[in-house]
């Protein structure tokens, strides 16, 4: 009679288990070794390298979501296509990387944004002027008609369709630059992947995006949050309101007095922290150098100084320069003549914009706080033009990209797939939310008294 073998011992079981490896491991690198680090997927020293785990964890919760559920169904032993799939990802993150590092970022965000988002406030305010005149034709004509005949552009028309074709065109070009050649040159792998980011971009999120709802909802929702944080404060004393009156005055005095102490010990910890970092501030914005050395400070130069510069010069006609040498030593280079060619200040394309949505000319208040920081601009233009791209680099850093790359993860896949679909509201819903951000005032002092802000 044969006697039963003992239950292995859960040591036993532990050591013979193997420990099972991330989703990006197993499904982007299943030739990686198990204790081998991810492939860079950065070329930049200054990325940090806890980002690449993170991505590439995004990476293949997507492609388990939105790729593995139709290709199981064509191909259910294949498993050569992901990696593939995450190969050319990994070599278009690091072209548009470079494409990145090349970028003017400054002069992109704080000059040429602002620049047409202040257009597009004045011609939208135009157009609603004209609604009830004859430039309405009677009063036929839609608002999106007459701001379509203000702004006409082939992407969109004027009952806001997108052009499929226009960005059909310029996600092929993109994907001429960013893709590998061997890839780009196979048709019907770059017609697979133009269709999917048109897919993506003109049906699922440009059309989401663009909505005035999403948008309200969104500021709603960020400032709804604050607002819940703040609220959800309850003081110490108020807890034990049913107790404050069986206590002693003289106990009621000491803890306000406390109380009082600690507020302010508290507020002027503040004070010399937030003086301690502008202090710190100003001395690494001196230290760098000046304006005139970046080309987004350049101006080109008047045809009234190039001719006399040419004519000055002798060899100027027998050498005669290429458009695009003419075009370096325009934007490119310093000019020697700053009395004559002031610098342009940074922070004014912002100031424009900003009184362009508050519409602070016809507020006389508003008009006149407009113009006193027009006058501080254009004193510490020098200053604002070293400040603002250094607080724009530091913070777009590492720890910011980690951050927005974990809330990404976590908002499209909450529980390691997709979520539900956000379902959009009816036309009430809308006017809830409308009104419901038009109600809303700052917390604390500065929401006594405020207008409404958001009306255009």
């Amino acid at each position: 009679m044969s006697t039963p073998r003992p239950p292995p011992s859960v040591a036993s079981t532990s050591r013979t288990k193997p420990l099972q490896q991330p989703l990006a491991k197993r499904l982007l690198f299943p030739s990686l070794p198990p204790d081998a680090p991810y492939p860079p997927l950065f070329s930049s020293d200054a990325v940090s390298s806890e980002l690449d785990p993170v991505l590439y964890d995004l990476i293949a919760l997507a492609l388990r979501a939105f790729v593995s559920p139709w290709w199981s169904k064509i191909s259910r032993y294949d498993k050569e296509f992901i990696p593939q799939i995450n190969r050319i990802l990994i070599h278009v993150i690091q072209v548009l990387e470079l494409r990145l590092c090349q970028l003017d970022l400054p002069r992109l965000l704080f000059d040429d944004i602002p620049v047409i988002l202040t257009q597009h406030y004045r011609d939208y305010r135009g157009a609603a002027s004209k609604l009830s005149t004859s430039y309405a034709s009677g009063g036929s004509y839609t608002l999106p008609h007459l701001f379509h005949q203000l702004q006409p552009h082939m992407a969109i028309s004027q009952h806001g369709t997108l052009n499929q074709e226009y960005y059909r065109h310029i996600v092929d070009h993109i994907l001429r630059v960013a893709l590998p050649p061997e890839d780009y040159a196979s048709e019907a792998e770059r017609y697979i992947i133009r269709e999917v980011v048109l897919k993506l971009v003109l049906v699922d999120i440009l059309p989401k995006i663009t909505q005035p709802w999403f948008i309200q909802l969104a500021i709603l929702n960020a400032l709804g949050s604050e607002q819940s944080q703040a609220g959800n404060y309850i003081p110490s004393g108020a807890t034990s309101s049913s107790s404050t009156s069986t206590t002693n005055s003289s106990q009621s005095l000491l803890i306000l007095l406390l109380s009082t102490v600690q507020k302010l010990s508290g507020a002027s910890l503040a004070i010399v922290h937030a003086y301690k970092q502008a202090v710190s501030t100003i001395k690494s914005v001196n230290q760098l150098p000046e304006p005139g050395t970046y080309p987004l400070f350049s101006r080109p130069q008047s045809p009234r100084q190039t001719d006399s510069r040419d004519s000055s010069t002798p060899s100027s006609s027998s050498d005669p320069m290429s458009p695009s040498r003419r075009e370096s030593q325009h934007f490119g280079e310093a000019p020697s003549h700053s009395m004559s060619s002031p610098l342009p200040a940074m922070a004014l394309p912002l100031l424009i914009l900003l009184s362009e949505i508050l519409n602070t000319a016809e507020r006389l208040a508003a008009k006149i706080i407009t113009t006193a920081l027009y006058l501080f601009i254009a004193l510490c233009t020098p200053f604002l033009n070293r400040l603002m791209p250094h607080l724009l680099m530091t913070s777009l850093s590492s720890t910011f990209m980690l951050n927005l790359t974990r809330a990404a993860k976590r908002t499209l896949f909450p529980n390691g797939y997709p979520g539900p679909p956000m379902e959009e509201p009816t036309l009430d819903e809308q006017a809830v939310i409308r009104a419901k951000l038009i109600a809303m005032r700052p917390s604390g002092a500065l929401g006594i008294q405020t207008p409404p802000l958001l009306t255009i």
